[in-house]
């Protein structure tokens, strides 16, 4: 049975109000944070973690966005499967939760503001997930893993260019990309197809967009 309109509509609802006003609560610690020592960091180094920081919580911000939209898109289908591939977009929703948590968290002690476009990126990411949730589970499925390939390279760069001394930011950093590199797996194995190479492009173009006015704004 698919879902209900209003359902539908009121779970969209509560994602967007959770997301973008709500105090995100993690379900599981980042254990790596646990295992660092915080250092003080300069004024400089600060700025720049900031940023970086900043740019991450915007990625999850549309995670959050994308994973609710995919959800929703394939509730409201008729693949024979939906109630299953609903499930497995939500849960890992639910992880993207801790990294909004944790990113958050992290913004708040190094006293950067979250992005102030957040609900641009919100509503833009949560219209190209139901795009693509709506072109069937193999194209959903293959967006999401293409979306996490690129989140993780974007990651790996972050890890070379946050201050060797933020050791905090680097240990979330460092998980994400894990659990970033475990969900296009899980993705991939669930039956997505590849995307075509002009669509990778546009994807990684709207990207750069978005990182470059996250690091300012």
């Amino acid at each position: 049975m698919t879902a209900k309109p209003m359902d539908s509509l009121l779970v969209a609802a509560d994602s967007a109000l959770r997301t973008l006003f709500a105090q995100p609560r993690t379900t599981r610690p980042c254990n790596t944070v646990a295992e660092v020592q915080n250092t003080r960091l300069s004024a400089k180094d600060k700025a720049l973690s900031g940023a970086l920081m900043r740019v991450n919580h915007v990625g999850e911000v549309c995670a959050q966005a994308l994973y609710t939209a995919q959800a929703m898109a394939a509730r409201n289908s008729t693949h024979p499967q939906r109630e299953r591939l609903a499930q497995q977009l939500e849960a890992a929703g639910r992880e993207e939760t801790d990294h909004l948590a944790w990113t958050r968290k992290r913004l708040d002690e190094l006293g950067a503001h979250p992005s102030l476009l957040n609900p641009l990126w919100y509503a833009g990411a949560f219209g190209i997930g139901l795009l693509a949730g709506r072109m069937g589970s193999g194209i959903s499925l293959g967006f999401v893993v293409e979306t996490e390939r690129q989140v993780e390279d974007h990651l790996a760069s972050h890890m070379d260019r946050l201050p060797t001394s933020d050791q905090a930011s680097r240990a979330i950093v460092a998980q994400m990309k894990a659990d970033e590199a475990r969900h296009a797996r899980e993705a991939q194995h669930a039956g997505a197809v590849e995307l075509p190479l002009p669509a990778k492009v546009l994807m990684k173009a709207a990207a750069k967009v978005m990182t470059t006015l996250a690091h300012r704004i």
